[in-house]
């Protein structure tokens, strides 16, 4: 069944989109709360009208998504994230984490509205893109950090590793001291 949306639908569409939808969701949730409007021959007629009065409806929306587009671009979010032996990520950043965070700083955008270009699996700053109305998108920072303990850990391994490596080292060029000593006193 098609409709035409009146109101915002959270993971439908916008105001004035036509979609296609299920009927008996058309018919006990959208329609009933004048979220949406049937759109079949009989109301082609109303439907221009309609357009028009929805326009201005359009307008203000896309003029408050122009708003939170420059308060999203001047954002820039901070992931704390453990890491593998092999430097990468423990599974990888979401849409649904990236928008809890924008929520966590007072920006409300959904989910389905922020883009990730290729999966964020290692550490470093990357660029998001959130499409937040048509022709309206904002991009912001995402910075990904390792935990700081995790950081703490790796380095006192790492030192570990370089102790251990000059012991060897000392000890390798011990032995062969003594061994030139050996064949001098040999001859």
């Amino acid at each position: 069944m098609k409709v035409i949306l009146t109101e915002r639908v959270k993971a439908l569409g916008n105001i004035g989109e036509l979609v296609k939808v299920s009927q008996g969701y058309a018919r006990n949730f959208l329609i009933p709360n004048k979220l949406a409007k049937l759109a079949d021959d009989g109301n082609s007629k109303q439907m221009a009208d309609y357009q028009k009065m929805l326009a201005k409806k359009v307008a203000e929306e896309k003029a408050a998504a122009e708003a939170l587009a420059k308060k999203v671009s001047s954002v820039t979010i901070e992931l704390v994230k453990k890491i593998g032996g092999n430097g990468r990520l423990f599974g990888t950043v979401t849409n649904a984490e990236l928008a809890k965070e924008l929520e966590a700083q007072g920006i409300t955008v959904e989910k389905r509205l922020i883009t990730i270009d290729n999966p964020i699996k290692n550490l470093g700053e990357y660029k998001i893109v959130a499409k937040l109305f048509k022709g309206v998108e904002a991009a912001f920072k995402v910075k990904v950090l390792i935990d700081p303990a995790q950081a703490e850990e790796l380095k006192r391994k790492q030192e570990a590793a370089a102790l251990k490596a000059s012991q060897k080292s000392e000890e390798k060029t011990e032995e062969v001291t003594t061994e030139e000593v050996k064949e001098e006193t040999a001859e």
